[in-house]
This record gives structure tokens, sequence and C-alpha cells, in this order.
């Protein structure tokens, strides 16, 4: 899997020339899009099928300020899927400086509203979110 790469933008900082906390939210996003379709489930792909997956819970941990014009390599991974609620977690470094830890969670709605029955309506997709999940829990477990 490839990690994302943001090269932070002058208007991303404020007056002490810092990034503005609000940022690594929108990188999160980016880094989220981008995951998704390496995993063959582009967002606008699940759009086009009647599937939107709202933000439900956002956590981040700010560790180190960053600036402009740096390059911040964000890592995704699959914390939890329980089939409903998605968890992705997120490591932001500066080169080999963690600057934020964060994870955020996510459901998955028809666009009426209405909860959406991964396994049974979308299989192929469960199935790649369930292994990768599997996948990053023995990771985790093995460090």
């Amino acid at each position: 899997m490839k990690i994302y790469q943001h090269k932070v933008q002058y208007y991303e900082t404020d007056k002490m020339g810092i990034v503005h906390h609000s940022n690594y939210i929108r990188w999160m996003e980016e880094a989220r899009i981008d995951f998704l379709s390496q995993v063959g489930w582009d967002l606008k792909s699940l759009e086009d099928m009647g599937v939107v997956s709202p933000v439900i819970s956002v956590e981040s941990k700010y560790m180190c300020t960053t600036k402009f014009p740096e390059v911040i390599s964000i890592e995704v991974w699959v914390e939890e899927f329980r089939g409903v609620k998605l968890k992705l977690g997120y490591e932001m470094k500066r080169e080999d400086v963690v600057v934020n830890r964060a994870s955020s969670e996510h459901c998955f709605l028809k666009t009426d509203g209405s909860i959406v029955n991964v396994k049974r309506e979308y299989p192929a997709f469960y199935e790649t979110l369930r292994s990768l999940a599997e996948e990053s829990k023995s990771k985790a477990d093995k460090g």
C-alpha cells in the first residue's frame, strides 16, 4: 500500500507559520479517499452505487507542529470493521517524526439516509474491509 503524501500549503498555516489544527482533519479525508481507491473502492464509485459514508467520530492527537512547505506522509489502515461501522487509523509523519496520530469512524448509508447492510448488499466491499481489518489486527498483535 502506497503511503499518502501531502505537501503543506501556505494557506494552511496560521499567523505563527504553523499548520492550523483543522487541516489535519482535511488531510485525513484526502488520505482516506486515496486509501479507498488503492483497495479498489474509490469514493466516487461508492457514491454512484448509492452509498455514502459520513464521518461519525474523529480523534486526533497532535504531537509535533508542521509548517509550510513540509511533506507529511500519512499511513492509513482499517483499525476496526464490524459491518456497519468502519474505524480507520492514521499516522502522520514528517520524515521519521510522528506529528499526529488519529482515527475516524464512518457508517454506510444509502442516499435516502437508511443504513446499508454492507455484508448483504455489497459482499465484495464487505470482504475487502473485513480482510483489511484482520490484516491490521494481525500486524498489531505481532508488533
